[in-house]
C-alpha cells in the first residue's frame, strides 16, 4: 500500500497518509484563494484512520460559505497549513496537495465553486471532473 507524507515548509509538522485519497478536489472559494495565495486550493481527503500526524500545530477555525466549520492545522514555526477537518465530512482529514510536493499526485475529480468563483483564465480538464456550483 502506498504511503505519502505531506509536511510544512520547515518539516516540523507532517502527516503520513496510507493508500489513495478518497477524494481529490480543487476549490475556487474566496477563502481558499486567500489561504493559499493562489487561484484555487488543491486538496486530498483521507479517512482519519489512515493518517498519522507528527509534530506540533496551531489551529485556525472558520465558518465556510454554507455553514460548515473548518479547522486548519498549521505549523507554529513556519505557518504552513498541513491538514484540516471539515464538519461536513466527519471522519475525514483533508491535506493541501502542495504539502506532498509530488508532481505525480492524482488529478482532481471535483471542482468546487466552479464556475461561479473560478478565475476566468483557469481552465481545468479531466474526463472525470465533477463541477459543483
Amino acid at each position: 500500500m502506498i504511503t505519502r507524507c505531506a509536511s510544512c515548509s520547515c518539516g516540523q509538522l507532517q502527516i503520513l497518509c496510507e493508500g489513495e485519497p478518497v477524494r481529490v478536489s480543487v476549490c475556487h472559494c474566496l477563502e481558499c484563494k486567500r489561504r493559499t495565495g493562489s487561484a484555487f486550493s488543491w486538496n486530498a481527503r483521507y479517512p482519519e484512520g489512515r493518517v498519522r500526524i507528527e509534530g506540533r500545530s496551531k489551529v485556525f477555525e472558520r465558518v465556510g460559505d454554507e455553514g460548515s466549520r473548518l479547522r486548519f492545522h498549521f505549523c507554529p514555526d513556519c505557518g504552513s497549513t498541513v491538514h484540516y477537518e471539515n464538519s461536513d465530512a466527519p471522519g475525514f482529514v483533508a491535506v493541501p496537495v502542495g504539502g506532498f510536493a509530488d508532481p505525480d499526485f492524482p488529478e482532481p475529480t471535483v471542482s468546487v465553486y466552479d464556475p461561479m468563483r473560478r478565475c476566468a483564465w483557469v481552465s481545468l480538464t479531466g474526463d472525470n471532473l465533477e463541477r459543483l456550483g
